[in-house]
């Protein structure tokens, strides 16, 4: 599965880690239990992520993961890499046996910091726990979460709020809203840490009916909060041979079955397209006219901040987090008044077809860096 945009930061954290001298290890929670990875076993895990190789599963992992073969033979492969591995009651015992004082636990991926786990952090020495939030999001827009996700994240952040020594977030707005929700976390140990860019590769994008014309992008996992309804609604008035194209990028997600069932009829010059490689999104997303983002919430919105450093133009709506930073580079728009978006996304075409394809350049976004993320996070800490 494409990985999501915390997916991509936790192999970001991973890949710069391993590369730190200061000794790393990861905690893996399995069916079955915990497995204690060195250094080693971290990168051997980021080289899976990236080309599998561990491909086959053992008796085992297939009794565990029954109906799931990738991660029965991950699992599989993880066991005999790891430094160490408990049942879950040992969990603090083992982590004893590795953790040296002064210790730093990071979160990064806003899942498994549970009670048993941080019970077992309780009990090592010296150990500090610091959570990265990438948004409140199911707390401020609980309309757009399944009643799972909405009660899976209040009970994260109510943990957050109780045992985090420090944290992290991905924006000042995200800031913000962390501070409104939290009854106990003190404000100087919560920090703005912006997350870095990848390292864009442009690879030839896939050709499709858009080739050679104007085409618009929408990217994301197509749920509620990302609105692409409305996209579709605009859509309405684009439908000649000579009106530009929508790419809606992004595999499909939750509460949203409209769509879905919109997208599986689409009007003409509407285009759903999933499982591209990053490399061939990133090509796509060059050689456009535009992305669209009409968004209702983000806490940082990675598919924007892509846009903006290719120089692709960017229609959004005016959220604080854009605004905070990416400045006056987009256009903004609100997402209530379609004669704009109509009118700028007319415009956009325009252009693009009075300047004959013309291939977007690439801007400096030079503070957005890992390095500068880590160099702040290690101050922090």
């Amino acid at each position: 599965m494409k990985p999501t945009g915390i997916d991509r930061i936790e192999q970001a954290y991973i890949d710069h880690l391993i590369d730190d001298p200061a000794p790393l290890y990861g905690l893996v929670r399995t069916r079955l239990g915990f497995l204690l990875l060195d250094k080693t076993g971290c990168r051997q895990l980021l080289a899976h992520n990236e080309v599998p190789v561990w491909t086959h599963s053992d008796l085992l992992s297939r009794v565990s993961n029954r109906g799931d073969g990738a991660r029965a033979a991950t699992e599989s492969g993880l066991r005999k890499i790891a430094l160490d591995r408990a049942v879950p009651a040992r969990l603090p015992q083992m982590l004893r046996r590795h953790l040296p004082p002064g210790t730093v636990y990071l979160n990064v991926g806003q899942s498994q910091f549970n009670d048993r786990v941080i019970t077992a952090l309780a009990r090592c020495d010296d150990l500090r726990i610091g959570i990265y939030i990438h948004d409140t999001i199911p707390l401020d827009w609980p309309e757009f979460q399944t009643p799972k996700s909405r009660q899976a994240f209040r009970a994260f952040f109510d943990k957050v709020d109780r045992h985090a020594d420090l944290v992290f977030c991905n924006s000042a707005d995200t800031r913000e809203h962390v501070l409104r929700h939290a009854s106990r976390l003190p404000p100087d140990t919560v920090h703005v840490i912006l997350p870095g860019l990848p390292d864009i590769r442009i690879e030839t994008p896939p050709e499709g009916p858009w080739t050679g014309k104007a085409y618009f992008m929408a990217i994301g996992t197509i749920e509620p909060r990302k609105n692409i309804g409305f996209l579709l609604d605009l859509w309405e008035g684009f439908q000649g041979p000579d009106d530009p194209h929508l790419i809606v990028c992004g595999r499909r997600g939750w509460m949203n079955e409209e769509v879905f069932a919109r997208l599986d009829a689409p009007p003409p010059n509407v285009h759903e397209v999933s499982d591209l490689r990053d490399a061939e999104m990133w090509g796509l997303l060059h050689a456009s006219t535009g992305l669209l983002f009409p968004s209702h919430a983000e806490g940082f919105g990675y598919p924007a901040v892509e846009a903006a450093r290719l120089n692709v133009p960017l229609i959004c709506n005016p959220l604080p987090v854009f605004r905070e930073v990416l400045g006056e580079r987009p256009i903004y728009a609100k997402e209530s008044d379609c004669y704009v978006w109509h009118q700028e996304i007319e415009k956009l075409a325009q252009r693009r077809r009075d300047q004959g394809g013309e291939q977007n350049g690439m801007m400096s976004l030079e503070t957005l860096t890992w390095q500068a993320h880590f160099n702040k996070l290690f101050t922090s800490l």
